[in-house]
């Protein structure tokens, strides 16, 4: 007999190797089989210990998620295409609950809810994995919401302050613009420590991906996670999409950091979990939608936290997005959200036709913690900011109605259109708390007054360059939060006022040439 050569004889130790140490004995592996199989929704039988959210593996390979418990069968939404599923086919569960990785290896990555990558790199290799359904944070853990959240948005950070651990609806119209805010608030975070993590439900793939581009070009890249589940997604994925984007933001708030979170958007997410309740057979409710509805949102948006000190101090922020119908506030998901959160930040179709961007309607917005958020710099012009515009929205309402108005009147109406102006805003071009605090405090001493209302736009432009290379410390002090004192204050007005007048003598050399 030949003896073996030297290479196959390792290899027939090592087997043999493996075979003395395997375990031999009998295993317990959980079957049932599909009863009913419809878009991607399926009715199980045979699975009685099945957990509410346990994964199963249908015959194909292609995982499931148990929604819905009942005495003799599951339902269960496929996390894949249903293609080689049929009545019959075989179910196994897994006794495991839908968990998702989390950690540092996931930022900068775009992901699906299953946190396999879907920007072409290598799977992501996650320190740690975490269920995607989590109770929500105790009331002894949570602290006050004190901390600003800038947006960046002149017209969100003076007038509707938003902090840290807080969740602020942004609601509206179709294409009004809700997605823009909520993309300028992560580029905003660029020089801040919050991690980003969006999550896009049941959007156009083209939409998606440029709001990922501009997160990734202007914004940070290397702090930011985006979970996608686009319209063309499984059902599954989608209904899953926030709740797997929730555990990986919350992974960096547990751990002291500062996270935030925007859900794009939960009308979407509300619809298909309709889907799903009709397709299971469960009784509908109003707008055909499923008694549970509320507790869907209710469950998620209260993981929005600010912890005590005690548990590191972190926080979420959640932006979830909705839309409305021809301005609808008291459709059926609109007030269960607004009910749900802190606030919302309403977009009027009117305003973005008329060319005000954001087109925010601050009459029907409203931010519930207020102005315990904002820096001293940012509150010492906020006040007479709120006052003054409120005033003007007032008077121009009645000068609509009734005409003319006496001198005063006049005056107010010409500063409010100079305000309103100042505060439009391209979008993906946020502004540091410093250029908004210099800008509005030349607003309010009226610095503007004499300039057209159509040059407001350039002077706000031209603002940054002169903020820069005249008072570089004074504003670095007011991007801190520092408040100007009356000296320094005169210094941003002055300063405004000549970029103002600069910007009148180049308006006409422009048009001469």
């Amino acid at each position: 007999m030949q003896p073996l050569p030297e290479a196959l004889g390792g290899w027939f130790d090592e087997a043999a190797a493996r075979v003395r140490s395997a375990e031999l004995g009998p295993t317990h592996e959980a079957r049932g089989r599909v009863a009913r199989i419809a878009d991607e929704i399926a009715t199980v039988e045979g699975l009685p210990d099945t957990r509410l959210n346990e994964i199963v593996v249908f015959a194909n390979g292609i995982r499931g998620i148990a929604v819905l418990l009942d005495e003799a069968s599951i339902g269960c939404i496929l996390l894949g295409p249903q293609a080689g599923i049929r009545a019959g086919s075989v179910v196994r569960g897994t006794g495991a609950v839908a968990r998702v990785p989390v950690g540092d290896a996931l930022l900068g990555r775009v992901l699906d809810p299953l946190g396999e990558a879907l920007d072409g790199g290598a799977p992501p290799r996650a320190s740690d994995w975490a269920p995607v359904e989590k109770p929500a944070p105790a009331i002894v853990d949570r602290a006050p919401v004190a901390e600003p959240l800038f947006t960046g948005l002149t017209t969100v950070d003076a007038m509707l302050p938003l902090g840290r651990g807080q969740r602020e609806l942004i609601i509206g119209d179709h294409s009004t613009g809700k997605t823009d805010i909520a993309v300028d608030t992560i580029i905003r975070q660029r020089s801040t420590d919050v991690v980003c993590v969006y999550a896009a439900i049941g959007r156009r793939s083209s939409s998606v991906a440029a709001s990922i581009e501009a997160i990734h070009t202007l914004g940070r890249k290397e702090r930011s996670i985006c979970v996608v589940a686009s319209g063309d997604s499984a059902p599954g994925l989608q209904w899953l999409a926030p709740y797997a984007a929730c555990t990986m933001a919350e992974y960096f708030a547990e751990r002291g950091g500062h996270a935030l979170l925007v859900l794009d958007d939960l009308t979407k997410h509300a619809q298909v979990h309709r889907q799903i309740a009709l397709l299971l057979r469960e009784p509908p409710g109003r707008e055909a939608y499923p008694g549970d509805v509320f507790y869907l949102h209710a469950r998620l948006l209260e993981r929005a936290v600010r912890f005590v000190p005690e548990l590191g101090g972190g926080s979420l922020t959640v932006l979830p997005i909705a839309e409305t119908r021809a301005g609808n506030l008291s459709a059926y998901i609109p007030t269960n959200l607004i009910s749900i959160t802190d606030g919302q930040i309403f977009l009027e179709p009117r305003l973005f036709n008329e060319g005000v961007r954001p087109a925010i309607d601050v009459g029907r917005s409203v931010s519930r913690v207020g102005g315990r958020t904002q820096s001293p710099a940012m509150r010492s012009v906020a006040e007479a900011l709120r006052l003054d515009y409120a005033q003007f929205l007032e008077l121009e309402l009645f000068t609509r109605i009734e005409g003319g108005g006496d001198e005063t009147t006049r005056r107010t109406l010409e500063r409010g259109r100079r305000v309103r102006a100042a505060l439009v805003q391209p979008t993906l071009a946020p502004l540091s708390q410093g250029e908004q605090v210099a800008l509005l405090a030349g607003l309010l001493g009226g610095a503007l007054d004499a300039v057209p209302v159509e040059a407001v736009a350039s002077v706000r432009r031209g603002l940054r360059a002169e903020l820069q290379s005249r008072c570089a410390p004074l504003l670095r002090r007011l991007d801190e939060g520092e408040a100007p004192d009356a000296t320094e204050r005169e210094t941003l007005v002055a300063i405004v006022r000549e970029t103002a007048q600069a910007t009148a003598r180049e308006e006409p050399d422009r048009g001469s040439q």
